[in-house]
């Protein structure tokens, strides 16, 4: 599971927890800290908790770096992680500091629950559709942005993707992964979710067939459609494949959850989280959802049809990404009926 649940000695209350951490991927310290943070806490998100008791950073100093960038650099990163942590509601009290050959960032987060605060990520039933609540991209986002400076690998994707291009989905990358996913745990109760989990180095179908895996019932992902950052399903096609992205295999940091939810519920649970990240400024690609597949009978395994259909999602701010915010939600698909 995404978080341990511990059964404490006390009347019936669970102690949840989990713990993660990575390298810096971003260039902005402060949008890393933001990033860190939120990933750690995905974990409890996608367990349908939307409070946190606590959060321990932790972090280690590169020992290459001098004391000028180290004064300025941790700081920023340590900023970040509280100030996520804190539009999270709760608060880092303490952590672990290292010297290290290199960053790294990351933390614990814990709270004690009553049985309805949490979602045992087992219940799902044929017929239920899969919702997706980010886009994917963010590893070649991040990868196409350092190439900029790198001629043969820039040489690889220029025919598919403008400098702008790339530096959009950077940014829209970037604030992607720093968006909490705590929207999406609050509406897993109010829209009868039977199990989630949360996208991240696995990629898409890694998470899929690891949820598949823990279902109590004998049934199988089926995935028909990826939203995709805009232009990032064709870099990775003119990289050769590189990233495996449209395999679903690409890996990808704070990623969105991914939602079993009854059929007739998905829907307006994709309506009501666009119209709550627009109501905290949430447009462009980290604010929505979008339904992605179904759940059928089978062998607890999760795929990707031949040909998914791709949906582009364009960055925020952009006219599209505000036309797109002022459509309806997305329907399922007619591969999905």
């Amino acid at each position: 599971m995404d978080c341990c649940v511990i059964p404490l000695r006390h009347g019936g209350l669970s102690l949840v927890q989990t713990t993660d951490f990575f390298y810096p991927l971003v260039e902005d310290p402060y949008m890393m800290g933001r990033i860190a943070c939120a990933n750690v806490l995905s974990d409890l998100y996608a367990m349908g908790i939307t409070e946190c008791d606590n959060m321990l950073m932790l972090l280690s100093v590169s020992q290459k770096m001098n004391d000028k960038d180290r004064e300025r650099v941790m700081p920023l990163m340590i900023q970040g992680f509280r100030d996520a942590a804190e539009e999270g509601g709760t608060s880092v009290t303490g952590g672990q500091t290292v010297i290290n050959p290199w960053i790294i960032v990351g933390g614990v987060a814990s709270v004690v629950c009553q049985p309805n605060e949490f979602i045992m990520p087992d219940g799902a039933v044929p017929g239920d559709v899969l919702v997706l609540t980010k886009p994917l991209g963010t590893q070649v986002a991040v990868n196409a942005h350092q190439w900029l400076d790198q001629t043969e690998r820039w040489n690889k994707i220029k025919l598919v993707v403008t400098r702008e291009e790339v530096k959009e989905a950077y940014q829209e990358a970037m604030f992607s992964m720093a968006t909490l996913n705590r929207t999406a745990a609050g509406l897993m109760h109010k829209f009868q979710a039977h199990a989630a989990t949360d996208v991240t180095g696995f990629g898409l179908l890694g998470h899929a067939n690891n949820l598949a895996a823990q279902q109590r019932n004998e049934v199988a992902f089926v995935i028909h459609n990826l939203p995709i950052i805009a232009k990032m399903a064709a870099i990775s096609k003119a990289c050769g494949n590189l990233f495996n992205l449209i395999q679903g295999t690409s890996a990808e940091t704070s990623g969105g959850l991914l939602v079993c939810l009854p059929r007739e519920q998905a829907a307006k649970f994709c309506s009501e989280m666009k119209s709550q990240s627009s109501a905290v400024g949430g447009q462009g690609a980290a604010g929505g959802a979008w339904i992605i597949g179904i759940v059928e009978k089978g062998d607890r395994r999760a795929r990707i049809i031949d040909k998914p259909r791709i949906i582009e999602v364009p960055p925020r701010g952009s006219q599209a990404a505000n036309q797109d915010n002022n459509s309806a939600s997305p329907a399922p698909s007619p591969n999905l009926s």
